[in-house]
């Protein structure tokens, strides 16, 4: 794609009714200043805001389906009620733009839904927010910013299978498998998720990446490297104490995951005897081997074959450089993607060890090279609680 950035012409401006508000203005730059956006600065003129904007402020300032002239939706979206319970972290994989100005960000908001909708036949857009690369947020899918509002609600959107009714999608524009998102982008992504958490009763923990759930490249290795980073400064922002974050908060895949985590669990339960063939696909087996190991280990299913925070703690071994066969290639299987330098052999060979180390370091846990409960949580994608070491009040 080669995005082209329109300037908003005045007949733009008076049907979106950003012209029409007394508190519009158009900058000595060009750009417009939406009203209660004028806060997200653009990236080239980042500097340290003197204190973080309140919940209400970032909800105020969300660019509005009507503010961006979005399109109808081609069928009336769907609310679920009290069904939130995380935050799943995209990027657009869109070329990096240098173009930081809320024109772009209205440019992006449109041709995202123009994709969605022309191109994969989609009802709307499909995630719930967007945040540009100069900083702006901008609603998605129709009715996100009214389920904000609300606490209760959510619409079911389209950004992630089996997540998509339960998790707020937010969409980062950008590619960063190799390149950091900018700082504005960042403090904007920040805002967003201290304001989804506080409002939908969530927690830094709560915080995930597209791939945690499915076969993708999204959200990328670099920016998804700077999630700690991010759960830590959402934690702080909440006020969360450090005791207050569970020791451990895995992805809970189901039948409609797909990608390496589901991997990770065909091998570990062939480790435990069933008979599963390896496969990225989340299918019938491997539903049918989660619910008989759950039931065999007194825990309740949760149906569709969920994997829950329990059952992970059950399926993992701890590995060491003696350690090999399923379970090892299980680890390598899943920290490849990521960009670890990592080939699954089912050797925990010294390549695996090093990668183990970085991995931990990153997640603020004991670097020992050694796999133990902790390790394998932050490898699958989980969240564990020595990331908020140091950060969080005890």
């Amino acid at each position: 794609m080669n995005p082209q950035t329109p300037h908003l012409d005045r007949r733009t401006l008076l049907r979106t009714g950003i012209g029409a508000a007394a508190a519009t203005a158009v900058g000595a730059a060009g750009e417009l200043a939406l009203p209660g956006a004028a806060q997200a600065a653009p990236a080239q003129a980042a500097t340290a805001r003197p204190a973080p904007p309140s919940t209400e402020t970032v909800i105020g300032s969300i660019i509005t389906n009507d503010s961006w002239a979005a399109r109808p939706p081609a069928s009336p979206v769907v609310m679920n009620t009290g069904t939130t319970q995380k935050i799943v972290v995209h990027h657009t994989a869109y070329p990096n733009s240098t173009d930081y100005s809320v024109n772009q960000a209205i440019w992006l908001a449109r041709d995202i839904q123009n994709l969605h909708m022309d191109g994969n036949g989609w009802a709307d857009t499909g995630q719930h927010f967007t945040v540009s690369r100069g900083g702006y947020i901008l609603e998605g899918r129709h009715r996100s910013l009214e389920g904000l509002r609300s606490g209760a609600q959510q619409v079911v959107a389209a950004h992630s299978p089996g997540e998509n009714g339960r998790g707020i999608g937010i969409e980062n524009e950008g590619t960063y498998i190799t390149e950091a998102p900018p700082e504005a982008l960042l403090r904007s992504l920040t805002d967003l998720c201290v304001a989804i958490a506080t409002q939908y009763r969530l927690q830094a923990n709560h915080i995930f990446g597209h791939w945690d759930f499915q076969a993708t490249q999204c959200p990328g290795i670099t920016f998804y490297r700077l999630f700690p980073q991010l759960r830590r400064d959402v934690a702080k922002r909440l006020g969360t104490r450090y005791s207050e974050v569970p020791a451990r908060t895995w992805p809970n895949i189901f039948s409609s995951s797909r990608g390496a985590v589901v991997l990770v669990a065909q091998y570990l339960l062939r480790l435990k005897g069933y008979a599963l063939t390896p496969s990225t696909t989340f299918d019938a087996a491997l539903v049918a081997a989660v619910e008989d190991f759950q039931r065999r280990n007194g825990i309740e299913p949760a149906g569709l074959g969920e994997i829950l925070d329990s059952t992970w703690d059950l399926l993992v071994v701890p590995l060491d450089g003696r350690s090999t066969g399923d379970a090892v290639t299980a680890l390598q299987s899943i920290l490849a993607p990521k960009g670890y330098a990592v080939t699954p052999t089912g050797a925990f060979d010294e390549a695996t060890r090093q990668a183990v180390r970085q991995l931990q370091k990153l997640h603020g846990l004991p670097v020992t090279g050694r796999v133990d409960l902790a390790t394998w949580c932050a490898a699958v994608g989980g969240i564990v609680r020595e990331e908020f070491r140091g950060t969080l009040r005890h």
